[in-house]
């Protein structure tokens, strides 16, 4: 018997097959459909199944799954041959969880030499692409250079060496990039998914983090259960371009609120004061407070109605307090700048009585 996430499996001499579920590690609402008996803790499931030979019992005892409550059934998903390419930080960080969820992993990195640690935790050190992707059905590319991913792709065994696989690329690029990307990888005959990983390595696996996905539905519901290891997985749908879309505006907003942090620490600073006990006790649980607004911002960005009862651009503009007092601190404006033109603009547009959001016209044009 072989101890898995979530559970046990058994594999039965005979005709039947037993899921052994801990109960203190899923929430049973509505029981699957067959023979199901609970004991101490644990939910025995017995599953009917065909007759197998010798060698076909052979092969089931080396095949584990690790079973997964999705609605109300059992979904099982089966150890998953896996190779990443691309060994820097993140991608080993990848390869690292993957090792955990159960999966047997092949590396391979362009500079040799990265891989020690994950070998000596059961990865399979790989000399050239093709001996990585060989025998895997997944195959996750994260490296520097987009340019770079498909030259290395091709290096997988020929016109046919990505045939009935599914390739994986989280290195970051543009939408175009992850379309023309989806289009040769199908003509090298493998599934394509995209990827844009919310997280930075060190957090890779754990609640915090999440992976954006686009491209083959069917890539991605048949390696559901793989990808989850990697970290939550959001599917936003077919078009390949989604996840680097959607990827790139959630960079956006991130680097926005570091350069309204950059800002107001210098602002701090320039008067000598903690930028540490600043950030801590007052900017934290404002920015906070002022993310709770977004939601109702999205909204009017959606129907295009920017109206407001309070604080409306003509008033938030009347007077650059901001800029005059950063000036007078010794403090470049230069970060704040470019969103009070904008919204100066905005007025100017006769937009006055609106709120911040319909800037938003403004950078669409």
């Amino acid at each position: 018997m072989r101890r898995l996430r979530g559970g046990a499996f058994v594999a039965a001499p005979s005709w039947r097959r037993f899921w052994i579920l801990r109960l203190t590690h899923l929430e049973v609402r509505h029981p699957p459909p067959g023979k199901y008996a609970l004991k101490s803790g644990y939910l025995f499931l017995l599953l009917p199944g065909p007759r197998l030979s010798g060698r076909s019992k052979d092969r089931e005892r080396e095949r584990s799954r690790v079973p997964r409550w999705r609605g109300s059934s059992v979904v099982s998903v089966e150890k998953t041959g896996v190779a990443v390419l691309g060994l820097g930080s993140m991608g080993s960080a990848l390869a690292g969880a993957l090792l955990a969820g159960g999966h047997e992993v092949r590396v391979w990195n362009r500079t040799p030499g990265r891989a020690g640690e994950l070998v000596a935790r059961g990865a399979r050190e790989a000399g050239s692409v093709a001996e990585a992707v060989d025998g895997c059905d997944v195959v996750i590319v994260c490296i520097l250079d987009y340019g770079d991913v498909g030259p290395l792709l091709e290096q997988a065994g020929g016109p046919a060496g990505l045939q009935g696989r599914v390739v994986v690329n989280v290195t970051n690029g543009s939408p175009e990039e992850a379309r023309e990307m989806a289009k040769r990888v199908t003509a090298l005959g493998g599934e394509y998914l995209d990827g844009g990983i919310m997280a930075v390595p060190e957090i890779v696996a754990t609640p915090q983090a999440f992976v954006l996905y686009s491209g083959s539905r069917t890539a991605f519901d048949t390696h559901r259960g793989l990808l989850d290891s990697l970290a939550r997985s959001v599917y936003l749908g077919e078009e390949p371009g989604l996840a680097p879309l959607n990827d790139l505006a959630l960079l956006s907003g991130m680097y926005g609120m570091f350069g309204g942090f950059a800002h107001a620490a210098a602002l701090i600073r320039s008067a000598g004061g903690s930028v540490a006990g600043f950030t801590n006790t007052l900017l934290v649980p404002w920015l906070q407070a002022m993310a709770g607004s977004l939601p109702a911002m999205a909204e009017q960005v959606d129907s295009g109605d920017y109206s407001v009862t309070g604080s409306p651009l003509a008033m938030q503009v009347s007077h650059d307090a901001l800029g005059d007092v950063s000036r007078a601190q010794g403090v470049s404006p230069e970060l704040w700048a470019p969103v009070l033109a904008l919204m100066e603009r905005r007025v100017a547009d006769g937009h006055g009585s609106e709120g911040f959001g319909g800037v938003v016209e403004l950078l669409l044009r």
